[in-house]
């Protein structure tokens, strides 16, 4: 089923927030994006309960242009050369004028996820807390598709999925370890759903009680990063060798980008996600390979590895 068409997991007091968000209009001088304008507040579900929904934008492919040539107009009125000047900026990885244009999400996503997205420390973010707020009895439990083994030649990737009914097994004890936890974070919180559970026993804190629940647990945060930033995040987290769960977050976004600055996706698509990097060495192997000479690894002085993905990249 395709994210778009499946409901995503909000509180009601959420949709109630969103259905005001979309009702309310508000009249402006800036630049606007109709499909931007159309998408905000609305959730983009992915995984089995999380989401990301827009939130605000500033900018647009225009406001890039406008950044480059420093100047007071809306860009050149011609979509054929803005996008040109797009080109030339991001082939010659001319950065700044992409920090024009911003973007604030905000983003459930499993505690794992979240560890791994805040590595990126170019962004302001401010995230749900637990010290504050019970946390929702909602975990991540993957499709049985992406239940997989070790992989044998990456430390930090999956190899082949397992069998149906060893991943039924694991499938079973992370279900089970996340009600059991959740089930004790209540007990030691003696609260449920704001009312006290045993009047004659204390609750632990909730900055305490939280110790025991499993980073699969959701989490909620609200994120703001500029464009080029972004694509930055996306060039990594959308790659082939990331992991499943935050490659689905990005490559969502990568659908945000392409309805907000058209033309710097088709870019980005081309000069990033498209494209591959040589080092010296593999530029000077692919030279004498264009010159026709037979080429081995030992006489380039690369390494096993980045050989091998020379020799994927060119189909050889």
């Amino acid at each position: 089923m395709d994210t778009l068409e499946r409901p995503a997991t909000v509180t009601g007091s959420q949709r109630t927030e969103i259905e005001a968000q979309r009702q309310a209009t508000h009249e402006t001088h800036r630049a606007t994006v109709p499909a931007m304008e159309a998408l905000l507040y609305q959730p983009i579900p992915i995984l089995d309960h999380g989401f990301v929904r827009v939130i605000d934008y500033m900018g647009d492919d225009a406001a890039v242009v406008q950044a480059a040539r420093v100047s007071y107009g809306a860009g050149t009125k011609k979509i054929r050369e803005d996008a040109g000047l797009i080109n030339y900026l991001m082939r010659h990885r001319h950065t700044s004028p992409f920090e024009m244009c911003e973007l604030k999400i905000h983003v459930k996503m499993p505690i794992f996820v979240a560890r791994q997205w805040i590595r990126h420390r170019v962004a302001n973010l401010n995230e749900v807390s637990g010290r504050y707020s019970i946390l929702d009895n909602e975990f991540y439990m993957p499709d049985s598709d992406n239940v997989a083994a070790q992989a044998r030649t990456n430390r930090q990737g999956r190899g082949d999925v397992l069998n149906t009914g060893e991943a039924a097994r694991v499938l079973q004890i992370l279900r089970d370890d996340a009600t059991r936890s959740y089930t004790h974070y209540e007990e030691m919180l003696n609260e449920i759903d704001g009312q006290i559970v045993d009047p004659e026993r204390q609750g632990l804190a909730r900055e305490l009680a939280r110790m025991n629940l499993p980073v699969s647990l959701y989490t909620q945060l609200y994120w703001k990063i500029d464009l080029h930033n972004l694509l930055h995040f996306l060039n990594l987290r959308a790659a082939p060798h990331a992991q499943y769960e935050i490659r689905m977050y990005a490559e969502a976004l990568i659908g945000v980008v392409k309805q907000w600055v058209p033309l710097t996706y088709a870019a980005f698509m081309d000069y990033r996600m498209g494209a591959y990097e040589l080092s010296a060495k593999g530029l000077a192997a692919v030279r004498r390979l264009l010159r026709g000479e037979q080429v081995e690894r030992e006489s380039t002085g690369m390494s096993p590895g980045e050989w091998r993905e020379l020799m994927e990249t060119l189909e050889r």
